[in-house]
């Protein structure tokens, strides 16, 4: 279904909270991660930086419940629809890892949550 040999063996799958809407996260799919997120239930992805699967949360606690799965129109990009459970997505321990607003070309501000 998917067309990981698009995509050099990594799907990118963008990661929404099912009741808020918010985008959490960015993160990348393989084949492994994404037959086991189908199998369980729960997100899991591919850490191209530690180069191995991950499940979302294992060591955190804050798990991401998969409600609903889209794929786009070519194959090569999904949408999990999540129950994020626990507090945050992003490890610097924000809900979303976009709490942060360009302005002016060249400031980052943090958004308050």
């Amino acid at each position: 279904m998917l067309d990981f040999d698009k995509t050099g063996g990594l799907v990118p799958c963008i990661v929404q909270e099912e009741g808020t809407k918010d985008v959490l996260m960015l993160a990348y799919l393989n084949r492994e991660s994404w037959e086991k997120s189908l199998e369980t239930g729960y997100a899991h992805y591919y850490s191209r930086s530690r180069k191995s699967l991950w499940k979302k949360g294992e060591t955190s606690g804050h798990l991401q419940e998969i409600r609903e799965i889209r794929i786009d129109c070519d194959n090569d990009t999904v949408l999990f629809i999540v129950r994020q459970i626990g507090g945050s997505a992003c490890h610097t321990g924000h809900k979303s890892c976009f709490y942060r607003t360009l302005q002016n070309k060249d400031v980052l501000v943090d958004n308050e949550e």
